[in-house]
């Protein structure tokens, strides 16, 4: 029977409900979780607890159904993992087709010149970052399958209208309310992640995503070449333009796709309802009633996909006391400070430096959009093989991030040494493509380490994302503009220092990790700051008092 923390556990008879706790449940307000376990029961180590679970559909009281994990495992993959890597996957398609809409006539036509590109990208950048924080909180308040897909429809429809654009202007300003829709998908899907994923398959669905973010930047280029050789002048319409709206073409399914198919986190706080005809359904099934999951997941599994995910604090709210508990810790400033550090690692490509490089040598339209494909696709392998190492090796991050830093220093020795020779660019670019490694091991890690407290989960996710922007967003200005290329001299020493601060930083994560991790087997009361939280021990001791005194009047 699934504990209702607002209501006085009585002595059981043995039967899973009776009608007096139906009555009571009536009238008993059900507080709804993100993904959070806040029954101190495990499912999937109770077999008592198994016995007393309903289907959730029409009350079957006699139903005991196994759950097998492996099969919701491919659920969950199928359903979840498949959405936010299609909306990563055309966010990252729109990002860098901005960039090969610019080297391939765009700058001509609108008469761009000086930094007006990076202008363009700090605009995005702004409503990318002032986004990120609000976007999560929204997350937990309206169900992800909705918010999600309205922000994804939303800049789709921003993107097509970047194929009417006329001026440096009009420009700024559709990117700037496109980066206010797109925040809400990095950070927000690691939240999700976190949600529906063991701290043993996040590093692998953490890789995935952010792999298909790769994807997207490589597809983009090859479709750019494509509709520049087949489309140019289509129509009256320019190569560039035509890619903005085949990429609006391919934005909306995808909303779609989210809205019918996108699950709600898995609900397990009380999560029968009580219906007008006297059955028990589940809070998922009200949530899910207009999407196809209910066709894909039972009401069991969507239980257990929440049961067994490590035991949180289910004290913790969305209240005033999350500033607290966010600034009263160092998850949230070492964790925003390595990934400051570990975005501007990846500045020197996301600023598109190499493309710049290619354009400034006369490389042609084709060259420049292909040859850049290059450092995506040695991201995407350096993403999937830190994953494999964090599977094998767990809490071992420090030593992927140690990796990153070692790389990106080299990188930066070479740009510095002889920029200007074809084969060093290459391979400095190529090598600088590790970097994006860095997005699944910090993130995940922070998932990890926050797994405790979702609202400080939230929050600490999207501000390592909001904080790597702003300071991109000038950090781009400063050392990567267009007019420092082709030997981005500026842009290699700044490499060079943030490469090394990061791994300092990381290894200060994880000497104060293992002295929490410590606390916590020494006294499992104190939370995973190392201090007790005001009145928590009085409170845990009042309530047993308070169950002893019940128990000997009950004997009396």
């Amino acid at each position: 029977m699934i504990e209702n923390p607002f209501v006085k556990e009585k002595p059981s008879s043995g039967l899973t409900t009776t009608i007096e706790e139906i009555e009571l449940q009536k009238h008993t307000p059900i507080p709804i979780s993100f993904g959070i376990n806040n029954n101190n029961t495990d499912i999937a180590a109770d077999p008592q607890h198994s016995k007393e679970v309903d289907t959730f559909g029409e009350t079957n009281r006699n139903d005991s159904t196994p759950i097998n994990e492996k099969k919701l495992l491919f659920k969950i993959d199928a359903c979840v993992l498949t959405f936010v890597c299609l909306q990563y996957w055309i966010n990252y398609v729109d990002r860098v087709g901005f960039t090969n809409a610019y080297v391939s006539g765009m700058k001509e036509d609108l008469q761009l010149k000086g930094n007006d590109f990076n202008i363009i990208n700090t605009c995005f950048t702004v409503g990318y970052i002032i986004s990120m924080i609000p976007h999560n909180l929204m997350l937990l308040k309206i169900p992800p399958r909705i918010w999600s897909s309205f922000c994804t429809l939303s800049w789709g429809l921003l993107t097509l209208g970047m194929y009417r654009v006329s001026s440096f202007r009009q420009c700024c300003a559709i990117r700037f309310f496109q980066g206010v829709f797109e925040s809400c998908t990095f950070s927000g899907t690691h939240l999700v992640l976190g949600s529906w994923y063991k701290e043993s398959e996040l590093p692998f669905r953490s890789s995935i995503f952010t792999s298909s973010g790769l994807i997207g930047s490589i597809f983009s280029g090859f479709m750019q070449v494509g509709i520049y050789k087949s489309l140019n002048n289509h129509q009256g319409l320019e190569g560039w333009r035509w890619l903005f709206i085949i990429d609006f073409v391919i934005t909306i399914p995808i909303a779609i796709y989210g809205f019918l198919c996108f699950p709600n986190p898995p609900n397990t706080y009380n999560d029968l309802t009580i219906a007008d005809d006297g059955t028990t359904i589940s809070r998922n099934s009200l949530l899910n009633k207009f999407s196809l999951t209910k066709y894909v997941f039972t009401e069991q599994e969507l239980l257990y996909s929440g049961k067994r995910l490590p035991k949180r604090d289910v004290t913790k709210r969305l209240d005033l006391t999350v500033i607290k508990r966010v600034i009263g810790r160092w998850h949230w400033w070492l964790f925003s400070l390595v990934w400051a550090l570990g975005g501007l690692n990846i500045s020197f490509a996301s600023n598109s430096t190499f493309a710049l490089w290619l354009a400034d040598l006369d490389y042609s339209i084709t060259q420049r959009n292909d040859y850049p494909m290059g450092i995506f696709s040695v991201g995407i392998i350096a993403t999937l093989l830190s994953a494999l190492y964090m599977t094998l090796f767990r809490n071992k991050h420090l030593h992927i991030a140690i990796f990153i830093s070692i790389v990106m220093v080299v990188v930066a020795i070479m740009i510095l040494c002889n920029p200007l020779k074809p084969s060093v660019m290459f391979a400095a670019q190529y090598l600088g493509g590790v970097c994006y490694a860095g997005q699944s091991v910090y993130f995940a890690w922070a998932n990890v380490i926050c797994s405790n407290d979702l609202q400080e989960r939230a929050v600490v996710l999207a501000s390592m994302n909001m904080f790597s922007g702003a300071i991109n967003a000038w950090w781009s200005i400063l050392f990567y503009p267009a007019t420092t290329a082709p030997k981005f001299r500026r842009g290699g020493f700044a490499m060079l220092g943030t490469s090394i601060a990061t791994a300092i930083v990381a290894g200060i994560i994880t000497i104060c990790q293992k002295r929490e991790e410590r606390l916590k087997q020494k006294n499992p009361i104190v939370n995973y700051s190392g201090f007790a939280e005001d009145g928590q021990n009085d409170e845990i001791l009042g309530e047993e008092d308070e169950e002893e005194e019940e128990e000997e009047e009950e004997e009396q």
